[in-house]
């Protein structure tokens, strides 16, 4: 079977990780749960995760180096603990990514109607159904095409609502007066209870920063570019999380109490300011950075089926690419067709709602990937005999980051609905786990090929 063509170049991984984190969305939306558990200490918990998802983006540096391959995780993990470790390590990453693309389509169509609304054009907003359903179809026919233009066009797009959202910032703090809070940076008052329990939603902000890595054999050089970008990836947008938490909490006059009861923080805090009227252009960068963020997971889970198509764990047509672009464009149909009809199917509990839902469903299955890479990582140095003391503490850091992050997501038990997702997770990947070992008996010969790409 043909591989994509290497012809990606730094700037475009750069544009496929960075989109899909996002990060214009953390200060319009995920900041919340953190300021409403730790307070003060909301940058504190920010710059921690920074370090965390750092050593994360090390140990799969460490892999991408060694291993330039489409699909890496699956890969990754199925060289090293074996095929069906591996398939199950590409099924979880594929409910990461397609559902991270369900949860921003119901989050976009939100703030569409946001911006109508403020507008003064409410009667013009289309049913939820036929916005949602517009918005994955722009998606996919950008995915569709050559990824260099889904990939540069998903940065451009992030790119602008990133400048929308720090000019608004610069403005807020420039009214303040000062960058000085000596509440925030007195460290013996900060709440470090607070700040363990908002870890963990901080790190829910980083995921799909990880997502160039699904491109490798698209990339040139990606032996090379990709550590780099990687971590640069996670460190970029870390010290913007980290920047962007520390000021939003200097410019609310309520502080992190008033940022962490608002469900719009960011438009309470330019209201606040006295620039109400650039709550519509919030809402429209946040649109804009959600767009970026589904197109980039579409291209990551398209590629991701892509891969595993190749070696027999998906249906073979999952991995044919497209004569004329050089993608793949059945697998991203397909992905497409399931974010839809994943969206449309949970629309009926509310936009925002289902965004929470989807968004959590997302991230465990992140979750799981992550603790796999950090345990990988170590293995497959010392089989190659590059494990060095460095990597073996990345390794140790990251597994202990990504350990409390997955006991803090089911325990204490989540409130309803929330606390129903780590059943059905566990029965998506039970169902999964069936499907490839039958697929595994019909096809003996999957590790060898695994094996036989990864040594090339």
């Amino acid at each position: 079977m043909t591989a994509p063509t290497a012809r990606l170049s730094p700037v475009e991984l750069y544009g496929q990780s960075i989109a899909n984190v996002g990060p214009s969305l953390t200060p319009t939306l995920n900041i919340t749960v953190v300021a409403a558990l730790a307070g003060p200490g909301t940058w504190l918990a920010y710059l921690v995760a920074t370090i965390g998802m750092m050593c994360v983006a090390a140990n799969i540096g460490a892999l991408a180096r060694r291993h330039p391959q489409s699909g890496s995780f699956f890969l990754y993990i199925g060289r090293n603990f074996g095929p069906l470790a591996g398939a199950l390590a590409g099924w979880a990453m594929v409910a990461a990514y397609l559902f991270t693309a369900v949860a921003i389509s119901l989050g976009v169509s939100l703030f569409i109607g946001d911006v109508l609304r403020l507008v003064g054009a409410a009667a013009l907003l289309p049913p939820a159904w036929c916005l949602v359903t517009g918005i994955v179809a722009l998606a996919a026919a950008a995915g569709y095409r050559e990824i260099q233009l889904s990939s540069r066009l998903a940065l451009g797009l992030e790119a602008l609502s990133l400048a929308i959202v720090v000019a608004i910032i610069i403005a807020v703090v420039h009214r303040h007066g000062t960058i000085i809070d000596p509440q925030q940076l007195d460290f013996k008052a900060l709440p470090a209870g607070g700040i363990s329990a908002g870890l963990a939603f901080a790190v829910f902000s980083f995921v799909g920063f990880e997502s160039a890595a699904t491109l490798a054999r698209e990339a040139r050089d990606g032996a090379r570019a990709l550590p780099r970008i990687l971590m640069v990836s996670a460190g970029g947008v870390g010290l913007f999380f980290t920047v962007i938490a520390y000021l939003m909490v200097l410019g609310s006059p309520g502080g992190a109490r008033a940022i962490g009861a608002s469900a719009a923080p960011f438009a309470m805090l330019t209201t606040a300011a006295g620039f109400g009227w650039l709550a519509v252009i919030v809402y429209l960068a946040a649109a804009i950075g959600g767009f970026g963020c589904i197109l980039a997971s579409l291209n990551a889970g398209s590629r991701l089926l892509f891969s595993m198509a190749r070696y027999g764990f998906l249906p073979a047509p999952l991995g044919a690419l497209h004569p004329r672009h050089q993608t793949p464009h059945v697998a991203m149909l397909a992905g497409a067709g399931l974010v839809l009809a994943a969206a449309l199917a949970v629309l009926p509990l509310g936009a925002l709602l289902a965004f929470g839902l989807t968004g959590t469903f997302a991230t465990l299955g992140f979750l799981l990937v992550y603790m796999g890479v950090c345990l990988v990582a170590p293995v497959d140095l010392r089989r190659s005999g590059g494990l060095g003391r460095g990597q073996a503490v990345a390794a140790l850091a990251g597994v202990i980051v990504i350990g409390f992050v997955m006991v803090g997501s089911v325990w204490p038990v989540p409130a309803a609905p929330y606390d129903t997702l780590p059943g059905l997770f566990a029965l998506y990947m039970a169902l999964g786990a069936m499907w490839f070992w039958w697929q595994g008996r019909r096809h003996p010969g999957s590790l060898a090929a695994i094996e036989t790409d990864l040594e090339q």
